[in-house]
């Protein structure tokens, strides 16, 4: 558990930087990447899809996930 939350909120952070704008702000982001992770491990076991195993999968994951999630509520905001 608290091994996906700090996976989140790194892929949160992260996510943050890379969105257009940065994001919500330092803490959003990091709440939203967690949601990001969910989503992402979600989306990709649906898809079958998976990149690596461990830290490094599961940061791309969670990136890929958190950027979704960060572009959504972008869209949701305006």
């Amino acid at each position: 558990m608290l091994y996906a939350i700090l996976i989140g909120a790194l892929a949160g952070f992260l996510a943050g930087k890379l969105m257009k704008g940065g994001g919500f702000g330092f803490l959003m982001n990091m709440i939203l990447g967690i949601v990001g992770g969910a989503v992402g491990g979600w989306l990709f076991g649906v898809l079958g899809i998976s990149f690596m195993d461990g830290i490094v999968g599961d940061l791309i994951t969670g990136v890929i996930g958190a950027a979704v999630v960060l572009f959504v509520a972008g869209l949701l905001k305006k």
